[in-house]
């Protein structure tokens, strides 16, 4: 079931550098949500926080609120743990477990939970691996080391192992960067089909990834030097980079900086 985020007042330290600051924003549920801005200005900082990855770093913390519908993520007695398994990541470079075969890589998490029943991990490797369009091309090869996929392919098992779990969010960080034009337009297309289950928000340098993928668009900047990131405007992607309201996004879009 996909939920909605609602972030307020969100600053995220590492030590005593604040790395972005005060960020607000609504992130809607079954719907792509694109971050886009220059290198440095906190995009994947900001992801990480939406599932609690940022706190594993020493000495980072947050401030804010996260809410996942009406559960605050930063909230006392959250498990961080448990808001990994219901806001999933899928990071940058493909990172499939290297010892582990094809099907122990989809249900890693699974297995981490306490299933063991083999029916049932059948079922959840076959529904997952469909579901990011990879089972027609490992389906006779389950047992082999998912290492020894393509980047394309590879970045796909990480899905089907992110989806796994059944998350409610999913959180890519530029999925595509280390992958060639044709497994792009793969995990492109894919994204696509998935936001009708997940809440889906993508870390993306490519300004022309993030006008076909997304429905909503959020520009980050930096204030400048040495300061923390900043949200400057979110807004339906289609206006973001046709008519959008404030210059700064304006200039980054056509090139005049980042």
């Amino acid at each position: 079931m996909a939920k909605r985020i609602d972030v307020s007042g969100l600053s995220a330290y590492y030590g005593s550098t604040r790395a972005i600051e005060d960020i607000s924003m609504t992130i809607e549920p079954r719907s792509v949500t694109a971050f886009i801005g220059p290198s440095g200005c906190g995009k994947s900082t900001f992801l990480r926080t939406l599932n609690r990855m940022h706190e594993v770093i020493p000495g980072a913390r947050v401030e804010g609120k996260v809410m996942l519908d009406d559960e605050n993520l930063y909230g006392a007695n959250v498990d961080p743990v448990a808001v990994r398994r219901s806001v999933g990541m899928v990071f940058q470079r493909p990172n499939p477990f290297p010892t582990m075969s094809i099907y122990d890589n989809v249900v890693a998490g699974l297995k981490l939970a306490g299933v063991k029943k083999k029916s049932v991990l059948d079922g959840v490797v076959e529904k997952s691996l469909q579901g990011a369009n990879l089972w027609n091309e490992v389906k006779d090869r389950l047992n082999k080391p998912g290492a020894g996929l393509s980047g394309g392919q590879q970045q796909r098992l990480c899905i089907a192992r992110a989806i796994a779990v059944e998350p409610e969010v999913l959180l890519m960080d530029e999925p595509c960067s280390a992958l060639d034009p044709i497994s792009t337009l793969a995990i492109e297309d894919l994204i696509g089909e998935l936001k009708s289950q997940f809440t889906i928000v993508i870390v993306t340098h490519n300004m022309q990834q993030a006008a076909r993928v997304s429905d909503r668009t959020a520009f980050f900047n930096l204030a400048g030097v040495g300061q923390p990131g900043k949200l400057i405007e979110l807004d339906d992607t289609q206006r973001i980079f046709s008519n959008p309201s404030v210059q700064a996004t304006e200039d980054y879009i056509s090139g005049r900086f980042g």
